[in-house]
């Protein structure tokens, strides 16, 4: 393993303490400007997360109405009822974005598929960086908020599906995560800033329960407004 990687899953908890489990269910609220530039604000607050940790899967409740979730898996996006019936379904979501603008309107399978691979990705990460299939090397260091960031660029196997193919994660001095950093395929390579933090100690594994994510500029630099995405968590719970 990398060292850098080796050094942020350990101060994370460590692998052994991660493989112990194969889910997670968390709360989140997710709000910021990219909802409403879609036309779909309010559509992610107080939700429930299902996950499964070791393959990629999520479902998000309630969505799209009481009594109904989004399930994403690679190459399929459903809405189903809490019973399992489904209700819609989209093979190959990540297509169904293509010719779309910034300002393209989103209907609610977009937003349950960019919250649900953003969000795997994010609430798996760094340990997900162990993975099959994924390369990792760490590159010159950053300097922000009065502390030397160590940064490893991590390449994703094409199996997963996530925001881009490559992605920067900076860690700070404790081998925590500071922010993410990536482009959005799907939004026409839009960058994101993602700031990481308030952590708390869940079942022996150190998990954030914020993020903050705004566009960068050519110099990495980040672009303080708008908010693009924010996201609490809470009520974090592995099994």
């Amino acid at each position: 393993m990398n060292d850098l990687l080796a050094f942020a899953v350990e101060a994370h908890g460590g692998l052994d303490r991660w493989n112990s489990f194969a889910k997670l269910r968390a709360n989140v609220s997710i709000d910021g400007a990219i909802w409403h530039l879609k036309q779909q604000p309010g559509q992610l607050f107080d939700k429930e997360l299902d996950i499964e940790t070791q393959t990629q899967r999520l479902s998000i409740a309630p969505f799209a109405g009481p009594n109904q979730r989004s399930v994403f898996l690679p190459g399929q996006l459903t809405l189903e009822t809490l019973d399992g019936i489904i209700v819609e379904q989209r093979d190959q979501p990540a297509d169904s974005f293509v010719g779309h603008t910034l300002e393209s309107p989103w209907d609610l399978l977009h937003v349950a598929y960019f919250a649900s691979e953003a969000l795997w990705t994010y609430l798996t990460s760094p340990f997900l960086y162990t993975y099959p299939g994924f390369e990792c090397r760490e590159i010159e260091p950053w300097k922000e908020n009065g502390e030397v960031w160590r940064r490893l660029e991590v390449t994703f196997p094409d199996h997963i599906e996530s925001h881009s193919r490559k992605q920067i994660t900076h860690f700070g001095p404790d081998g925590l995560m500071r922010r993410h950093d990536y482009t959005v395929d799907i939004l026409g390579g839009a960058t994101g800033a993602n700031y990481v933090s308030d952590y708390c100690e869940v079942q022996g594994l150190m998990m954030p329960t914020k993020r903050r994510i705004y566009a960068y500029d050519e110099a990495g630099q980040k672009i303080p407004e708008p908010l693009l995405v924010s996201l609490d968590f809470s009520k974090l719970i592995f099994s």
